[in-house]
Order: structure tokens, then C-alpha cells, then sequence
């Protein structure tokens, strides 16, 4: 046999052995495939096929009741040509919100778990609850407090106290003015975002070796800002990552926030409206669901951005 066939059966050989070495590693480690599969069971079925079957669909023409029309890239070059609400509105809107709610959010979150870290530990366990309570109470917290709040008639608490100040003569309709309902949003999801990520940063701080802080002084390490810096920051990145990425699922699920506050599917002039109350919108209220699902890919690949992003930031390098 001449060598380059001798080569080339080889390598055919050894490419019908890899199934084969494949199925059998499986089965000799089929007790731990055994404990993974409900995961992967869930993974597949409530994630991976979902998220295959909106790629597929953002291609079609879908009104929930006819077959769906392929239709190419029509969904997306319509959304940057003629889709003006998402490119005026919807955009916009989102990299504000997104913005003030997840890095000066996650940094707010970062701040206030390293202040209540300094206090004795029982004083720390009652406000770390005061802090994360108000993330369990979701949409329950939006209508008895929020909405009352910034109620629009004189009963409302913002309107009452402004009145009483003189500040204002009539009162002010704070969810339904454009001017306002957005900073209103933000306000509300950063006080509603000391959530799981919080709770981790807090214990994070656990983690750091307290010799490092000994040694850092040796070294020249001369105020807490230097230690948070070179030291606590460094030593739990793992916790750090994992509330990067609540603060970025927790930013970019957060379009309901305006729909819960005003009780209004569109908000007044668009200026609460984010990506995803434009999802909403044509999927629920407009039934274009093969558009929707082409937004619903550009906020896939906004969020693969956002995450690899994170992982840059915080993820482990090499020797680490």
C-alpha cells in the first residue's frame, strides 16, 4: 500500500473510532449523564429548541393561524429601513435604561454590599433583607407602592408632599408625561434590583483571604478605596461575573416595568418603550409573530454582546 493511502486509511479508521471511543466514555460515565438529565432535559426543551425555533421563524411571515411564509431577511431589513418607533424609540430608550440600570446599578449594588458588609453581623443580616425584600415582591410592590406614589391625582404621595412644599401648584400626572415615566422606570428597577447579584457580591466578600489586606498594607496599600481596588475586586470575580450577568438579565427583561406602571400596553408617546414592550407589541397585540421573533433575535445578540462583555471583565485568565 502506497503511504499517502496508507495515511489516508488511517485516518478513516481513526475518525469511525471516535463515536465509538465517544459512546463508550458516555457509558462508562452513564451515572453521571444519569444526574445531569433532567437539566438537560429542561435545557433542551424550554431553551435550545425555543430559541431555534424563533431564529427559524424570524425569516417568516407568522400571524399565529396560516402556515408560515418564508420570507428571508425582509423582517430585518424592514427593521432598519422602515421601522422608526424601534430606531426612535425603542432603541434610544433601551441603551438609557439599560445604561443607568445596569453599570451604575450594578456599581450602586456593588457600593451598598460593601457598606453593609463593614457592620456587625447582626445589624448586616436585618438590612440586607430590608434591601432584597423589595426584589420579591415584584409586581405586588409596583401597584400598592410605585404606582401610589407617583399617583397623578392630589392623593398621591409625590403630588401631596410637593403640594404641601408649594413647589407645585396642580398635580402632576408623573406616569402618564413623557417627560417623566422613563426616569420613573429607572428609578423603580434600580430599587428593585438589589436582587440574587446583590446577595452575591455580599457574600463574596466572604471569600477574600483577609491576609491579603496585611500584606497589601505592606506593600503600600494605604486606604480602603486602594484595598477594594487591588484587592476585594480581584479576589471574587466569580461573584462579581455572576452579578454582571443578573444585572444584564435583570436589565433586559425589564420592559414589563412600564406596562405595570401605567396599565397601558403602549406607553404615552413611546417614552417608556423598550425593546421588549416592542416584542410585546408585535407579537401579542399586533400578531406579526415572525417579525417579533426577528426582535427577539436582535435582543439575543444584544445580550450575547452584553455577556461577553462581562466575561472580559470579570472572567478568569489564564494562570489565574
Amino acid at each position: 500500500m502506497k503511504p499517502e493511502l496508507a495515511r489516508t486509511h488511517t485516518s478513516t479508521l481513526k475518525a469511525g473510532a471516535q463515536p465509538v471511543r465517544a459512546l463508550k466514555r458516555i457509558w462508562n460515565e452513564r451515572m453521571a449523564y444519569l444526574f445531569m438529565m433532567p437539566f438537560l432535559i429542561s435545557f433542551i426543551a424550554f431553551i435550545l429548541i425555543p430559541v431555534i425555533m424563533g431564529i427559524l421563524m424570524s425569516f417568516t411571515s407568522f400571524d399565529a393561524f396560516r402556515f408560515p411564509e418564508f420570507v428571508g431577511f425582509q423582517n430585518y431589513i424592514a427593521l432598519l429601513t422602515q421601522d422608526t418607533v424601534f430606531m426612535k424609540y425603542a432603541i434610544p430608550n433601551t441603551l438609557k435604561f439599560a445604561f443607568f440600570v445596569g453599570p451604575i446599578g450594578y456599581l450602586l449594588s456593588f457600593g451598598v454590599a460593601w457598606l453593609i458588609y463593614q457592620l456587625p453581623k447582626d445589624a448586616r443580616d436585618i438590612i440586607t433583607l430590608a434591601f432584597y425584600a423589595p426584589s420579591m415582591a415584584g409586581a405586588v410592590a409596583l401597584t400598592v407602592v410605585w404606582q401610589a406614589a407617583f399617583s397623578g391625582d392630589y392623593v398621591g404621595y409625590l403630588n401631596n408632599y410637593l403640594l404641601q412644599l408649594g413647589l407645585i401648584e396642580t398635580p402632576v400626572l408623573w406616569l402618564q408625561d413623557p417627560k417623566f415615566l422613563l426616569h420613573i422606570m429607572i428609578i423603580v428597577t434600580v430599587w428593585m434590583g438589589f436582587g440574587v447579584g446583590f446577595l452575591a457580591l455580599l457574600a463574596g466578600f466572604d471569600t477574600v483571604n483577609k491576609e491579603l489586606y496585611e500584606a497589601g498594607k505592606i506593600d503600600g496599600i494605604s486606604n480602603r478605596l486602594q484595598e477594594v481596588f487591588y484587592i476585594t475586586v480581584p479576589s471574587m470575580k466569580p461573584q462579581m461575573l455572576f452579578s454582571a450577568v443578573m444585572a444584564i438579565v435583570g436589565t433586559l427583561k425589564a420592559g414589563a416595568i412600564s406596562t405595570q406602571l401605567t396599565g397601558l400596553a403602549i406607553t404615552p408617546q413611546y417614552a417608556g418603550h423598550l425593546v421588549l414592550n416592542h416584542i410585546d407589541d408585535y407579537a401579542f397585540i399586533r400578531f406579526e409573530l415572525g417579525y417579533a421573533s426577528m426582535v427577539s433575535v436582535v435582543l439575543l445578540v444584544i445580550s450575547y454582546i452584553a455577556m461577553k462583555l462581562s466575561y472580559r471583565l470579570f472572567g478568569s485568565k489564564d494562570g489565574e
